[in-house]
């Protein structure tokens, strides 16, 4: 039986079963507004690099669904469902010496990822599934390959936001575990993507500031 997960700007994501096998079907919408043409290539086109990413994960030991089926005429990746609960439903439940543990193996992933030279594009909380001592990153709809230090930074900037507009009462412990698993991974480099992020951040206040100067 199929069941909707989620309908978002880019993709609809259906639970089902697939050769018995419970299943994620993640297809990318047709919008209207583009040409017919433009509109296949480009929803081909992420769709493929979609399915690249996430085997490129796999092969470098990071934590994510595996693709089983790509159907380009469709759209659509066929991905195995992480049975699991999201960090984000969770946080609350969970003692200081868990976070603490979490943050630093989600550190670790995402050094992989970066030192994989993929960013993510969406790290947050809800896109985050616990399985063990594993976490699952999900979501790899906005995510690209770079390994320049600035999409590195806005990716770990886009993380500290999340944690700071969802889970307040956690923002120094979670990012500073965070940072120590980073570092586990990419060494010093992350002195240098710190002060990128705060750079980016001190960006942000100012724009924020000159707006509200305006009103």
């Amino acid at each position: 039986m199929e069941k909707i997960l989620g309908i978002g700007a880019e993709a609809v994501l259906v639970k089902d079963r697939y050769y018995g096998f419970d299943v994620v079907r993640k297809t990318r919408i047709r919008k209207n507004y583009r040409n017919p043409i433009l509109d296949e290539r480009i929803r081909k086109k992420r769709t493929v690099l979609e399915a690249r990413i996430l085997a490129t994960c796999k092969n470098n030991g990071i934590p994510v669904p595996t693709v089983l089926h790509v159907d380009l005429g469709k759209a659509e990746i066929i991905m195995d469902y992480i049975k699991g609960a999201r960090l984000r439903d969770i946080i609350d439940s969970l003692s200081m010496e868990e976070v603490k543990k979490y943050f630093q193996i989600l550190g670790r992933e995402v050094g992989l990822l970066h030192k994989a030279g993929i960013i993510h594009g969406d790290l947050t909380t809800s896109n985050m599934i616990l399985v063990g001592d594993k976490i699952f990153l999900i979501d790899f709809g906005l995510s690209y390959f770079s390994k320049e230090l600035e999409d590195r930074a806005v990716d770990i900037h886009l993380l500290l936001r999340a944690i700071e507009s969802t889970h307040p009462r956690y923002v120094e412990l979670a990012f500073k575990e965070f940072t120590k698993g980073y570092k586990e991974v990419m060494g010093e480099y992350v002195d240098v993507v710190l002060k990128r992020m705060e750079e980016i951040r001190m960006r942000g206040r100012y724009v924020a500031e000159r707006r509200h100067k305006v009103k």
